[in-house]
């Protein structure tokens, strides 16, 4: 329902730890981005339900100011089937995020909310 911006960023994603398995750490890349989720790529299926932590650095010509990093929390809403390549499209609500740096975080804030409101 929310904007999607087609952005292909380097991401870092971690899936909570379960009983069964250790805390996996994935270096990938997103294929979108809105005020509410992210889309990404994993090279294993994902329970739909499972909680991640998904940090992203905003680069100059998005933030229109310098990089930004972010660190979403969110929670894994829809799994794809593999592509070709393998890799797993994997959609995720955001829950909540932190800026990890503070210059330029309200720049990129007002730009993703922009989004929500055309």
């Amino acid at each position: 329902m929310m904007r999607r911006f087609d952005m292909r960023l380097p991401a870092i994603v971690r899936l909570e730890r379960t009983n069964d398995d250790p805390e996996s750490e994935f270096h990938t890349e997103t294929q979108n981005v809105s005020a509410r989720g992210v889309f990404f790529y994993l090279d294993q299926p994902v329970p739909a339900g499972t909680r991640c932590e998904v940090t992203l650095t905003f680069p100059p010509h998005i933030t229109l100011t310098d990089a930004v990093r972010v660190r979403f929390t969110a929670r894994v809403i829809r799994v794809e089937a593999p592509l070709p390549s393998l890799r797993i499209g994997t959609a995720a609500m955001i829950e909540d995020y932190e800026f990890l740096r503070s210059t330029g975080s309200s720049e990129l804030l007002s730009a993703l909310q922009r989004g929500i409101a055309s």
